[in-house]
């Protein structure tokens, strides 16, 4: 560790809890610093120099011990009134440059951790008086908070790069689902196998009364989705695919039920219900449960099995009713809740692809249009909003051609996407050891 000596704050410094009522300030043109990063304003202010602004109160709140963020601010500026301002005594002996990217970096181990209180977890002036500092002499402290600031210039500038490579990796994903809904990835493919009469596998007419005449031999839908008119064909389609609903080439549908259930993820042999976040990834996730029994009687048909095709009815989260996905793996005994939806779809569609119509920014905006997205509680689509989601309908042979060449496009896609996320990673640690050895320099 450093052989720098170490001081008390209290010592060095003068600690003024903040007067600015944050909700009732009068905006002006003095920086009003909050707890969040970003300053308000005010009409008035309270100090003139240069301070470290440390917040009173968890930034996370609910019994929880946790600070965000530490803040600079020099010059005139007003101060909330759950914060406090940490001002050098003598700043040649004590740069609040300095000082702050200390506490900044240090926050977790020598502020959190003095937090207390059960319900309103808050920090006292006292206890961070007491928090003790290295100081090493004010040349080297002013060389530490320029190389800093430095630093964080940098870190921002590969943030913001690493934002845009991700946004670009996100538009890719999007651009890769259009082409396939347009029938632009595999137009080379129709080249090379043309239309065969009488063959659901090649001709999209016989496919298409191949699933009518499935549909009327089980007579699970009691009414037929209304047929599709010119105004509702949102784009072009190639030659030889056939614009339908959900509810065409769909055999029945099936909704949970609400159950009382325990928070806590079913385990073992145990029943669970599964929560929508189980479905809104477009993945199915089997541990986004809950408990509901240690047995099941009554409710078995609702019970989820491999290759099923869900939907979420209903979110809490805006945009994400009407989300789908397929079942590709599951070992639990889960049930589907009142906020899930089960379609069966008629054989020779492919649930796959299906599915990512659905989850793709075309699927969203159909949703969108249907005024899902309003800020209301709960999100809520009905069954005949989703059975009515329009689908461009390739032959049953092209639809497994588009299913693997998407996969093969998002797979190299996500390899990118971990590339991005290592590196991002990568900066920060090294951002970190830079710091960590700086502050403990001999």
């Amino acid at each position: 560790m450093s052989e720098w000596k170490k001081v008390k704050i209290g010592d060095v410094c003068k600690i003024v809890k903040g007067t600015t009522g944050i909700a009732s300030a009068e905006p002006g043109k003095y920086p009003l610093v909050v707890t969040a990063v970003e300053r308000k304003t005010c009409s008035t202010h309270q100090f003139d120099c240069e301070a470290v602004c440390i917040p009173l109160v968890s930034s996370s709140g609910h019994g929880k011990k946790s600070l965000n963020n530490v803040h600079f601010q020099s010059g005139k500026f007003a101060l909330g009134t759950i914060l406090c301002a940490v001002i050098p005594n003598n700043p040649d002996e004590l740069d609040a440059r300095y000082l702050h990217q200390y506490l900044q970096f240090y926050k977790d181990t020598v502020l959190v951790s003095l937090m207390k209180g059960a319900a309103n977890v808050s920090l006292s002036m006292k206890d961070i008086a007491g928090v003790e500092v290295p100081l090493p002499p004010i040349k080297r402290q002013r060389e530490l908070a320029e190389m800093f600031v430095t630093l964080q210039e940098k870190q921002k500038e590969l943030f913001t790069e690493f934002e845009k490579q991700t946004e670009y990796a996100k538009k890719l994903r999007q651009n890769i689902l259009q082409e396939a809904i347009e029938g632009k990835l595999t137009a080379d493919w129709r080249k090379q196998h043309p239309v065969q009469k009488g063959n659901p596998d090649y001709d999209v007419e016989a496919l298409f009364d191949k699933l009518q005449t499935e549909k009327s031999e089980t007579k699970n839908f009691k009414k037929t989705p209304a047929p599709i008119t010119k105004d509702e064909i949102p784009i072009e389609i190639p030659t030889g695919w056939k614009w339908v609903r959900l509810g065409d080439i769909s055999l029945s549908s099936s909704a949970g039920k609400s159950f009382n259930c325990e928070s806590r993820e079913a385990i073992g042999d145990e029943w669970g219900i599964i929560k929508t976040s189980a479905i809104t990834s477009g993945v199915f996730i089997e541990s986004e449960n809950k408990f509901y029994s240690k047995k099941c009687n009554n409710d078995v048909q609702t019970k989820i099995q491999m290759g099923d095709f869900l939907f979420c009815r209903a979110s809490g989260s805006k945009g994400l009713a009407g989300r789908s996905c397929v079942v590709e793996k599951i070992s639990s005994n889960l049930l589907l809740s009142d906020k899930s939806i089960r379609i069966e779809l008629a054989q020779g569609m492919n649930k796959s692809l299906v599915n990512m119509l659905n989850n793709s920014q075309y699927g969203e905006n159909y949703r969108l249009s249907l005024g899902t997205n309003k800020s209301t509680s709960m999100n809520n689509l009905t069954r005949e909003q989703i059975l009515n989601f329009r689908i461009p309908l390739p032959p049953t042979a092209e639809q497994k051609e588009i299913v693997t060449r998407v996969e093969q496009h998002l797979q190299t896609i996500t390899q990118l996407e971990t590339q991005i996320a290592t590196r991002e990673t990568t900066t920060k640690q090294l951002m970190q050891s830079i710091l960590k050895d700086a502050f403990e320099e001999k």
